[in-house]
C-alpha cells in the first residue's frame, strides 16, 4: 500500500479483506456523500461515522464487522450510536441479555421476559397486585378503590344469599365505601359482616344489619325524609341518603358526631344533615318523617320518635328486655294519628339508647 492510499484508509489490507460484507460498508460510505436531504435525520447523523471510527473500535478489540453489519435506516443508526457508546466508555448501559435456557430473570425486583437470541431487549415493570393484600386501607388509589367495589359486590351477593331483595338497598350497600367508616388497622375487615368498634364505646353495625333494617323502613317505597338517631361514624347514614332523598341524623356524642362529618365530606353527599343533639327528642322541627332507623337499643321506643312518625311510615328498631339479656328488632307502623302497630322480628345486639349529650 502507498503513503498516500495509507493516509486515505487508516484501515490494513487484511482488515478490509476480513469483513464479511465489504459491499454494504462501500455502500455506506457512498450513501454519506449523498446530499443530506436523501436521508432521515438519524441516519445523517450516524453513517458518516462509519469509516473514521472504525479504527476506534479495532484498537478497543470491537470487531469492524460490527458497523458493516448495521442496516441502513433508523435502526442501523441506534446500532451505530451504541456502538460508539461503547467505544467511548460511556456511562449509558443496556441491560445484558445472554442465551439461556431460562424464560424468565429477576434482578433486584424486575421481572424480565427473555428469549433466546433476543438482543438490548429492555425489562419490562411488573405491576404490583393489591389483592394479595385483602381489602384496601383508606387510602384510595384507583387500584385501591377497584379492589374494595370488587370486595363490596361480593358483600352484596352475601346480603342477597341472606334475604336482602331490595334492589335499591343492595345498590346502596354496593355503592358506599365502608372502610373510610372504619379506622386503618381495621380496613380489612371493613366488607366482612360483623360489627367492629370506632370509639367511644360505640360500634359500626354488620352490613347484613344494616342492610336489613333500611329494607324494612323502606318496604317498597319513595322515601322523601328519613330520622336516624345513632349517626356514629356515618356509614348508615350514607346507605340511607341512596335510598330517600332527605337524610336527617342525630348524634349524642360530640367527637362521633365531628368523626361522622370528617367522613363523610370526601364523599360529597348532598342530602345528609347531620345534627348534635339527644336522639330520644328526634327532630321535631322536621317532622313528620316517612322512617325512622334507631341505631340504638332502649327499653322501649320513644313517644316522642313514634309521634313524628308521619302516618302510614314505619319504624325500626331493637328493643332490649328488661333484665338486659336479649334485643329484639322491632317494626312499628303508624296506622292513625293515635294508633300504632308493632312487629317483633330478628334477634339483634346494640349499644345502648341514652339520654343526653356528651
Amino acid at each position: 500500500m502507498t503513503g498516500e492510499r495509507a493516509k486515505r484508509f487508516p484501515l490494513g489490507l487484511e482488515d478490509l479483506v476480513r469483513e464479511p460484507r465489504r459491499a454494504d460498508a462501500r455502500g455506506a460510505k457512498a450513501g454519506a456523500a449523498r446530499p443530506a436531504a436523501s436521508k432521515p435525520a438519524a441516519t445523517r447523523a450516524a453513517v458518516p461515522n462509519l469509516n473514521t471510527q472504525a479504527a476506534d473500535r479495532k484498537r478497543s478489540g470491537v470487531s469492524g464487522a460490527v458497523a458493516a453489519k448495521a442496516p441502513s435506516g433508523a435502526k442501523g443508526a441506534a446500532g451505530i450510536l451504541n456502538s460508539n457508546a461503547k467505544s467511548a466508555g460511556s456511562s449509558a448501559r443496556t441491560p445484558a441479555i445472554t442465551k439461556s435456557p431460562s424464560a424468565i430473570v429477576n434482578t433486584k425486583g424486575v421481572t424480565t421476559i427473555r428469549n433466546d437470541g433476543a438482543r438490548n431487549q429492555l425489562p419490562r415493570p411488573v405491576t404490583a397486585s393489591f389483592e394479595r393484600t385483602g381489602a384496601p386501607n383508606v387510602a384510595l388509589t384507583s387500584a385501591v378503590t377497584l379492589t374494595s367495589e370488587r370486595v363490596r359486590e361480593r358483600m352484596v351477593e352475601r346480603l342477597r344469599a341472606n334475604g336482602i331483595t331490595d334492589p335499591r338497598v343492595l345498590d346502596a350497600m354496593a355503592m358506599v365505601p365502608r372502610h373510610m367508616f372504619v379506622d386503618p388497622g381495621l380496613a380489612t375487615q371493613a366488607y366482612e359482616d360483623a360489627a367492629l368498634p370506632i370509639g367511644h364505646h360505640q360500634t359500626i353495625s354488620k352490613p347484613s344489619v344494616v342492610a336489613r333494617m333500611i329494607e324494612l323502613a323502606a318496604q317498597g317505597r319513595t322515601l322523601a325524609n328519613v330520622l336516624e338517631i345513632g349517626t356514629g361514624c356515618g356509614y348508615q347514614a350514607a346507605v340511607l341518603s341512596h335510598v330517600a332523598r332527605d337524610v336527617y341524623s342525630i348524634e349524642r356524642i360530640k367527637p362521633l358526631y365531628e368523626r361522622a362529618k370528617t367522613n363523610l365530606r370526601p364523599l360529597r353527599i348532598p342530602n345528609i344533615r347531620l345534627h348534635y343533639g339527644d336522639g330520644r327528642i328526634g327532630l321535631p322541627a322536621a317532622a313528620p318523617f316517612d322512617a325512622i332507623v334507631i341505631a340504638a337499643a332502649g327499653l322501649d321506643v320513644p313517644q316522642a320518635l313514634l309521634e313524628q312518625l308521619a302516618i302510614g311510615a314505619r319504624l325500626v328498631a331493637p328493643v332490649g328486655s328488661q333484665d338486659g339479656q336479649s334485643q329484639v328488632l322491632t317494626l312499628v307502623e303508624r296506622t292513625g294519628p293515635a294508633q300504632w302497630r308493632e312487629s317483633r322480628l330478628d334477634r339483634v345486639f346494640f349499644v345502648p339508647l341514652k339520654s343526653g349529650v356528651i
